[in-house]
């Protein structure tokens, strides 16, 4: 039998505590289920020792970013000995056949993660980034389908590609880290793919992005190329100031100019961490 670590990072989410940890509590297929909690303020701590005994709690004590704290829980699986480890969103949930469908997906294949359809919480449509990112993929045949790039709302990672990939990448605070892990996981020669008939929740209709926060983005795409293992690491270096500078120009956003010298004093750091990628199990040392 798979042993399976589902790994759930906290930060004032209670509003949906109950929805996402209470769906592992009907999963057909059983696992452990690890919260990492970035310094809520909101009880969520308390609610879980309370309410999901089930669940071990780790405290950070402040907000690690989502990349650093769940390198916490690939440590956990790693040193437990899991055989896959399941990235869920704490704004997201699963169904009883969510991670069954997904586990057996894995058998006699290079994947090393998958996702499962990621769907609104009306269950009518999808995610409306997964559908941006994911819905060409899905309309081809396979009952698993490649695709370039998938949310890490929902994860499943198998051990291999774990210990292969390693923890998320320093550079990235917030925003880019699951970009960059795929990255890194086609570089050391595993898949990336969706599962068609297994279906989850990720529950931001709600939500709209800002315009900073749209161009946050813009700024972290960037980084994401630059740190693209597969990438050619000179020529990068020279068209992404560049870019930065014509999306600022399009955009009108002195934000976008600004980020220009901010990311060259950054290529040190950024240029370090990407070589350190290339090792197996990269950035899962205690100190990062």
């Amino acid at each position: 039998m798979n042993k399976i670590l589902v790994i759930v990072v906290t930060y004032n989410g209670m509003k949906w505590v109950d929805r996402c940890f209470g769906s592992l509590r009907t999963s057909e297929v059983s696992a452990d289920v690890l919260a990492v909690d970035n310094g809520s303020t909101d009880g969520t701590q308390q609610y879980l020792r309370d309410s999901y005994p089930e669940v071990k709690l780790i405290e950070t004590g402040k907000n690690l970013g989502f990349g650093r704290a769940n390198n916490i829980g690939f440590r956990y699986a790693l040193q437990n000995d899991y055989d896959f480890v399941y990235l869920l969103n704490e704004d997201a949930w699963v169904m009883p056949d969510t991670l069954g469908k997904l586990i057996d997906s894995f058998p006699n294949s290079r994947y090393g993660i998958v996702s499962p359809m990621q769907m609104a919480a009306t269950m009518d449509k999808m995610d409306p980034r997964f559908e941006k990112h994911c819905s060409a993929s899905v309309t081809k045949d396979g009952e698993v389908v490649d695709v370039r790039f998938v949310m890490a709302a929902h994860w499943m990672i198998s051990a291999e590609c774990l210990r292969a990939v390693g923890g998320f990448s320093p550079t990235f605070k917030h925003y880019g880290e699951d970009e960059n892990y795929i990255h890194r996981a086609r570089y050391h020669g595993f898949k990336v793919g969706v599962v068609k008939d297994a279906y989850a929740v990720h529950d931001r209709a709600k939500r709209k992005d800002s315009r900073m926060t749209a161009l946050k983005l813009k700024r972290v795409s960037c980084l994401v190329r630059l740190s693209d293992p597969n990438n050619d690491l000179p020529a990068e270096a020279i068209y992404q100031p560049l870019r930065l500078i014509a999306m600022s120009i399009r955009n009108l956003s002195m934000y976008l100019l600004a980020s220009v010298p901010h990311l060259l004093a950054k290529y040190p750091d950024i240029f370090l961490n990407r070589r350190i990628s290339f090792s197996d199990g990269a950035f899962l040392e205690e100190h990062e």
